[in-house]
């Protein structure tokens, strides 16, 4: 991949935000210490995860916060994005850990970025029911009131558009539901529970806040009317399906029809107002018209009565998950929004961006991060309000169905032992944080 990695980052605007991410079932491990979640229950079917692995240890970040504290405290960032546990709330003593968590990241000169939820639904609960959107609203105020003092900005939910897809649609991650379109219910459901939490959090003080949605452009395989047609779908349902409740209090071309409930009512509470807008991307999707049979596309399968295949995007090189390098894109998709919805697109966050490679002198990685952040500095000089970027992730983890196969770190993780090694990446990371700042 040819990069500028040897020259110097463009300068981003004054009070731009550098973090990392991560989320809880990810990294915390302790599983025997909360409630379960889906993904307990999901991980615990045989065949669900590919190398048959479970969350149950992961990087054990319960008990070794401090150390990875102490790792972003040496990485020079702004902000912490972490994600909250429902399930580790509701369970005795559950909160505490995350009180000692914002206290140790305060103390570091970290800031606190909780999401609330990321994916790890408690097992008794199911997006499917609207109730469920009124209990996660219960819960934020929860986690508000004791974080809150401390805590500037929030998130509300993590890429509801995977949650639904993925595990309610196509069944490869939690609960592992095959619905297909039936799922839309879960979608709704969702951005109910966001615009509920954003009432929560605004309720209890809070005024820094964002959603995190992934988000990605679709290229059309073809100029033929079918490929157009499809790319046009896929890019409704990915992206502006998640996006325009939010942005524009409405649902894109009659969707609204297919929701449950009093939809012209709900989203009004969906579309309350954000403080910005947080944009997951890892890569754009070359779509086409249907190819008549089941297919898979990154580990995914595709039931071939989907209106839209997805193809490999050729010429590219590729990470190890087999997910194309195109930082281009992330201009591309980011100055698209900016004509989409021009001055109701609220400021952009890149809550996540990152990639898959293998080992320690991660070089490959290293030019990844670079030429997506002169990317994300393009959209900036073209007009679009860029405030962060947050890398995925801080450290190696449990990567959801493909188990412990794939490493996005900035830190290395040896799951026998535990231990954490600082990748190039994580060391060239520090260096441009330097310079950020002067």
């Amino acid at each position: 991949m040819a990069t500028d990695a040897g020259k110097p980052i463009p300068r981003f605007p004054d009070g731009f935000v550098w973090g990392v991410s991560t989320s809880a079932h990810q990294i915390e491990g302790a599983v025997d210490e909360r409630e379960p979640s889906v993904w307990d229950v999901f991980t615990g079917e045989p065949g669900r995860v590919k190398d048959g692995s479970t969350a149950d240890v992961a990087c054990d970040h319960y008990h070794r916060y401090r150390e990875d504290v102490a790792l972003l405290a040496a990485l020079g960032v702004d902000a912490y994005r972490f994600s909250v546990s429902w399930p580790r709330v509701n369970s005795p003593g559950g909160l505490d850990f995350y009180d000692r968590l914002v206290d140790e990241l305060c103390a570091a000169g970290v800031a606190p970025v909780p999401t609330l939820f990321h994916w790890d639904l408690p097992a008794s609960l199911d997006w499917l029911e609207r109730d469920t959107a009124e209990r996660f609203a219960a819960y934020v105020s929860v986690v508000a009131e004791r974080l809150g003092d401390r805590v500037g900005k929030w998130i509300t939910l993590n890429e509801p558009a995977e949650h639904t897809l993925l595990g309610h649609a196509l069944g490869a991650h939690a609960p592992g539901r095959r619905l297909l379109f039936d799922a839309l219910p879960v979608a709704h459901h969702q951005l109910l529970a966001h615009g509920l939490a954003v009432r929560a959090l605004r309720a209890a003080g809070a005024r820094d806040i964002g959603i995190a949605n992934s988000h990605g452009p679709a290229w059309a395989a073809s100029e033929k009317d079918e490929d157009v047609a499809a790319a046009g779908f896929y890019d409704t349902l990915l992206n502006r399906l998640f996006a325009e409740p939010v942005i524009l209090g409405e649902y894109p071309d009659g969707l609204g029809e297919l929701m449950p409930g009093d939809v012209a009512a709900d989203l009004k509470v969906i579309a309350e107002p954000v403080d910005w807008y947080g944009v997951n991307y890892y890569a754009p999707s070359l779509v086409g018209a249907p190819q008549g049979t089941d297919t898979e596309y990154g580990g995914l399968p595709l039931p071939a009565e989907l209106p839209f295949s997805v193809r490999e995007i050729e010429g590219r090189p590729v990470t190890d998950f087999g997910w194309p390098v195109v930082p281009e894109a992330l201009t591309e998709l980011l100055t698209g929004f900016r004509e989409r919805y021009g001055d109701r697109l609220p400021p952009v966050v890149i809550t996540e961006n990152g990639c898959s490679y293998e080992g320690v002198d991660d070089q490959e990685r290293i030019a990844y991060l670079d030429a997506h952040i002169r990317a994300l500095h393009a959209a900036s000089e073209a007009g679009v309000d860029v405030r962060g970027y947050f890398v995925w992730s801080l450290m190696d983890n449990f990567e959801w169905a493909e188990g412990y196969a794939r490493r996005f770190g900035l830190v290395h993780v040896d799951y026998e032992t535990l231990t954490r090694t600082p990748k190039a990446s994580y060391h060239w990371f520090r260096d441009v944080l330097r310079a950020a700042r002067g």
